[in-house]
């Protein structure tokens, strides 16, 4: 069993929004363990961005305690990839890839050459001196992942990143991404709306519950990797759709009737 990397016990956040509280959470408990690739999926608006942030150290909650088991020095205990503005528009790619590395002082030639050799990996060569706004959309989520990876952080906390764009660059960048995880294994937890997305990518899915959020149950993904496209036509991961799809057709339901017992 991996190391647990981050512990959440009972998590809850509340903020002020034109003079009422909002429960953005509550009572969020679960782990994430070292080398996890962890989907969380639930209905919009349920406070999976926020989770991400609470994780990432950017926002502390309001009750229950995240513990966060990363030691480093020199180094950035987590990187964030979101679904728009990862990437500095001031910067090339090049530039982009290898912010990481130029935070941790390494030298020029050598995080240019880490970061040219995952540009050309990545079908990025020759677009290394390009600014973002030269890009298409589906280029500029590959950097912002690249970035991360090159950051030197032991976890990658992703939001939604390959949301804008359509369903065959989604696939391919969910390939090169479970390709990437696959070399490094790195801790990753990935933010989604889309089921089939959660269980191609991840080993275990979380899945959230309609605002405020709260866990309403942990699944394990029962494919060996690497995976195939085709993964429906197994029957456990099939029914593991089934099962994600009718939770989160229920959970607005099964709150708002829990809310009022």
């Amino acid at each position: 069993m991996f190391d647990a990397i981050l512990n959440c016990t009972r998590l809850g956040v509340t903020y002020p929004d034109h003079g009422k509280s909002v429960r953005a959470l509550t009572d969020v408990t679960f782990e994430v363990h070292k080398g996890e690739f962890v989907a969380v999926i639930g209905p919009s608006g349920c406070g999976k961005t926020t989770l991400l942030h609470v994780l990432a150290g950017l926002l502390p909650p309001t009750s229950g305690s995240v513990e966060r088991n990363i030691e480093l020095e020199g180094r950035p205990r987590t990187a964030m990839v979101f679904q728009e503005n990862s990437v500095f528009p001031w910067m090339t790619v090049l530039q982009n890839a290898a912010f990481g590395l130029e935070m941790r002082r390494v030298p020029r030639a050598e995080r240019e050459r880490q970061a040219m050799a995952m540009l050309e990996r990545f079908g990025l060569a020759g677009r290394e001196r390009d600014y973002p706004g030269e890009l298409s959309t589906g280029m500029k989520a590959r950097v912002a992942v690249i970035r991360a990876f090159l950051s030197g952080a032991p976890v990658l906390l992703m939001d939604e990143p390959f949301a804008a764009l359509d369903r065959q660059r989604r696939i391919m960048a969910q390939q090169e991404l479970e390709e990437l995880w696959e070399s490094q294994r790195k801790t990753v937890v990935f933010v989604t709306h889309d089921v089939d997305e959660a269980i191609q990518l991840s080993d275990r899915v979380v899945v959230l519950s309609a605002s405020p959020g709260t866990v309403l149950a942990e699944y394990k993904v029962p494919m060996t990797r690497p995976r195939t496209l085709l993964w429906e036509r197994d029957d456990e991961a099939f029914a593991l759709k089934r099962r994600i799809f009718e939770l989160l057709q229920l959970a607005p339901l099964e709150l708002s009737a829990s809310c009022s017992q």
